[in-house]
């Protein structure tokens, strides 16, 4: 009789900061079973099969590796910008954005005038460019929003989620136009002329050397004061998501890329494993 439940192994999994290859290959189980097994695709594995999951993980010890495991030292830095960004932006008189000081203030129209290769956003009148996404950003956007379609074909009901490029007028002014690499946006009216206009109910920002600073701090709090219920900061360099619920200002909770994320704006029905994610497309961070 099998001593450990699916959920109970998947917490030890985390614990030991293994990856479903590393089981696989220490259990002799193929990847794909492995696989199956651990996000609940089997529903009566075979006992010889969960037996030798069970002396695997029994058995473990903490997987060491720098990329894998984060102490709290590593991770309170990120953690640490909201107070940074409260500090820097809360008091300016444009939307609290000093980077508008003295500086000419655009529009909607000129950011329509651009041409199609100037990739732009519009915050508060300034013109921020952006960055060619890498293959790794890409990829992590790419696995993401097809989680969340997945979950809203399964389920049906309103929200939708897109991905970059999208226009989103944040502040529904013509003073905002930012391009968040997912969203999901939860009634449909706002989505008006090929832009979405308001606040959309989730946000994620995959984190790059080029735009760090403008996603942890002016965004988030462009973010935070429109009305976004959830924001989500993917950071492929420390392999950690940081997840703010803005809707009840509540403290970020980090996780590393063998976590399993809540959605929040689903209450938790929807779960994102980045264990998976990590295992889909690890092989590019070796590239």
């Amino acid at each position: 009789m099998s001593r450990m439940t699916i959920e109970e192994m998947k917490r030890r999994k985390r614990e030991l900061g293994y990856t479903n290859q590393m089981i696989a290959d220490r259990s002799g189980i193929p990847l794909s079973t492995v696989q199956k097994v651990f996000a609940g695709a089997t529903a009566s594995p075979r006992r010889d099969t969960i037996e030798a999951l069970e002396k695997v993980l029994e058995s473990g010890k903490p997987d060491e590796r720098k990329s894998d495991r984060y102490t709290y030292e590593d991770l309170a830095p990120i953690a640490s910008k909201v107070g940074e960004m409260s500090a820097a932006y809360g008091s300016h008189p444009v939307s609290g954005n000093p980077d508008t000081a003295g500086k000419p203030l655009y529009t909607l129209e000129d950011y329509l005038k651009l041409p199609d290769e100037q990739r732009v956003e519009l915050i508060d009148g300034v013109f921020y460019d952006m960055a060619a996404p890498t293959t790794v950003h890409q990829s992590i956007a790419g696995f993401l929003h097809k989680k969340f379609l997945d979950f809203v074909m399964e389920n049906k009901g309103p929200c939708f989620p897109f991905i970059s490029p999208v226009d989103v007028q944040l502040d529904c002014d013509d003073r905002t136009v930012v391009q968040p690499d997912v969203l999901v946006v939860c009634d449909r009216s706002k989505y008006k002329n090929g832009r979405v206009f308001g606040a959309p109910d989730l946000v994620i920002e995959v984190l790059s050397p080029s735009t760090r600073r403008k996603d942890m701090q002016l965004k988030m709090y462009k973010y935070s004061e429109a009305g976004v219920r959830e924001y989500w900061m993917v950071d492929p360099e420390k392999k950690v998501v940081v997840q703010y619920d803005l809707e009840h200002l509540e403290i970020p909770t980090i996780y590393n890329f063998q976590s399993e994320v809540p959605v929040l704006i689903w209450d938790g029905a929807c779960k994102i494993d980045l264990g998976e994610m990590y295992e889909t497309i690890g092989f590019l961070w070796e590239l």
